[in-house]
């Protein structure tokens, strides 16, 4: 017995698109954990700015769950669990800068676009997502 995922394939724009995407995040997300693991003094001392102190440690550790997360989403068999980890560490990030006041659409709301570009890009070049999260016209 066929399933949806087996009948249903990737057009080559939406496949390309769906990399795209997915691309900018991991290259994105891989900075952005190179640069806690160093850490510069602009990475502890935004973190004391956020509420948690200047901890190189902490600065370490969240780089290493960032790489992690992101390898986990850029290897296409734990893509989706890599997405899921993604949204709670981008998640946590929005609560952080909620907690401050810092500005609603560049600093709050970065975490949520990152987020959509981490599930659209999945979604575009996943068919077995596609298959789980049918869109209909």
């Amino acid at each position: 017995m066929t399933t949806i995922a087996e009948t249903a394939p990737v057009s080559k724009p939406a496949l390309w698109m769906g990399r795209l995407l997915s691309g900018l995040v991991i290259l994105f997300m891989l900075f952005d954990g190179a640069v806690k693991l160093v850490p510069w003094p602009i990475v502890t001392e935004t973190m004391d700015r956020i509420g948690y102190g200047s901890s190189e440690t902490l600065a370490r550790s969240l780089g290493i769950i960032s790489i992690v997360c992101t390898v986990l989403y850029s290897v296409p068999p734990t893509s989706i669990l890599g997405a899921i980890l993604l949204t709670g560490y981008l998640g946590g990030a929005m609560a952080s800068h909620l907690r401050i006041g810092s500005p609603l659409f560049t600093h709050i709301l970065f975490g949520f676009y990152l987020g959509l570009m981490v599930w659209g890009g999945l979604w575009l070049r996943d068919r077995n997502l596609r298959a789980l999260l049918p869109f209909r016209r």
